[in-house]
């Protein structure tokens, strides 16, 4: 079955390339580095490296204590980050610079898999959550290179997936790979695909070990009040197409009850900073970029968050968070940073790429969950108006994050042989 995998993956490659040639029209940095996505213009590094993949930009951000870790155990080695999209690479360039290495990881063709590693070395590869690449994988342990299942999950709908090609899927998993998974759940689904039990353990969510920067919430009030001063203020974070129609009118809403009311709308990707801009314009909303540069006026409706990296800060300057990619069927992001300042999180009903977070949530009344742009704007305006309720809310996301951490440290206690062969 694998034979017949590799033989999809060339034939499905001609349409992979027009797919990433086409996404670069609208977005230059989708021609970046285009050949590595096909055995092309990889770094050389002869002495090996320490290989970490994080497929975007939330990943990167939960792979940060990972990789710094790494970066202080072992300051030696070279590291390895490899993403797929462009914005999870421009995350990794803000965040380590040249302290580490970054290229794109390969599309699965044995050939440009086997050009990736001729050219980069791994000793060790790290691979966040639920990437699963058959001829990645199967390269790993041609060549012996422990590989390890970080933060892994799989979610009931994968599985049946998977199921599906069972045979390749056990195969995968064979190579003597390492899974920590994120629950007992995650754990079960792995070995019922396959994963050796003795190999398939229980580490934690490493999304829960990042550490905000100390002086984040200073700087919030000090934006907060260069901004908005006393003004109730929501920010919808990582929102998507289709999603800011939604915000949007669910901002009207809260204006109806609090006319002074604040939206900072910070689209996820972008290359759509530009779109959303023009939709504010299309609505005659009074609204500032941050790109602008000018101060916001009492008239402002909408802030416009088009840079990359502010929304903790956003967070911060907030009163009341909505988690964007859950409105529409995205999948939802990461409710992790907003609960950590104590702010109240309120997401849409679409949070299947963050389910094992988000159930924790709602069990303990840490979020709110609403199926509309109506709920929405009555949820926000509901959290203005009762700011006991907001602070509560708040408080309990608060102790799940900090109930939660340490699974970097099981983490790292499970990699000990590896990485001490590795050292």
């Amino acid at each position: 079955m694998r034979f017949a995998y590799a033989l999809v993956t060339y034939l499905l490659m001609p349409v992979y390339a027009v797919y990433w040639i086409v996404r670069g029209f609208g977005n230059p940095s989708y021609r970046d580095r285009f050949g590595q996505r096909f055995g092309f213009g990889y770094p050389l590094l002869p002495g090996g490296s320490t290989w970490i993949h994080a497929v975007s930009v939330g990943e990167v951000q939960a792979a940060v204590p990972l990789i710094n870790s790494l970066a202080s155990r072992f300051p030696d080695r070279q590291l390895l980050v490899t993403t797929v999209t462009p914005t999870g690479a421009a995350r990794v360039e803000a965040l380590f610079g040249d302290s580490v290495q970054h290229c794109y990881i390969p599309f699965e063709t044995p050939f440009a898999v086997t050009r990736f590693f001729n050219s980069v070395r791994p000793d060790i590869a790290l691979i966040l959550e639920t990437e699963i690449w058959p001829n990645l994988y199967h390269e790993c342990g041609r060549r012996e290179i422990p590989l390890v299942l970080v933060s892994a999950r799989i979610s009931p709908d994968s599985v049946d997936t998977y199921r599906r090609f069972l045979p390749l899927f056990r195969e995968t998993l064979s190579y003597g790979i390492v899974i920590a998974a994120q629950s007992e759940t995650d754990a079960e689904r792995f070995r019922s695909l396959g994963a050796a039990p003795e190999r398939t353990k229980v580490t934690g969510n490493i999304k829960f070990d990042f550490e905000l920067p100390e002086d984040l919430l200073e700087r919030g009030e000090a934006f907060r009040h260069a901004n908005f001063e006393d003004r109730p203020v929501w920010v919808a974070a990582s929102t998507h197409d289709r999603e800011e129609e939604q915000v949007l009118l669910a901002h009207e809403q809260v204006c109806k009850r609090f006319p002074d009311a604040l939206l900072i709308l910070a689209p996820r990707h972008p290359e759509r900073f530009a779109a959303v801009r023009s939709l504010l314009h299309k609505q005659g909303l009074n609204f500032v970029a941050r790109t602008d540069g000018v101060p916001c006026t009492s008239a402002t409706e909408v802030y416009l968050g088009d840079t990359m990296g502010d929304v903790p800060l956003f967070y911060a300057a907030a009163n009341v968070a909505f988690v964007g990619g859950s409105l529409v069927p995205i999948g939802g992001h990461n409710l992790l940073e907003p609960a950590a300042l104590g702010r109240p999180v309120v997401t849409g009903p679409h949070l299947f790429h963050t389910q094992d977070i988000a159930d924790k949530f709602e069990k303990v009344g840490a979020s709110i969950a609403v199926n509309n742009a109506d709920q929405l704007g009555a949820a926000v305006a509901g959290l203005f108006a009762d700011k006991a309720r907001a602070t509560d809310i708040g408080n309990r996301g608060r102790e799940i994050v900090q109930q939660n951490k340490g699974a970097l440290d099981r983490l790292l206690k499970l990699l000990e042989p590896l990485l001490g062969d590795v050292g």
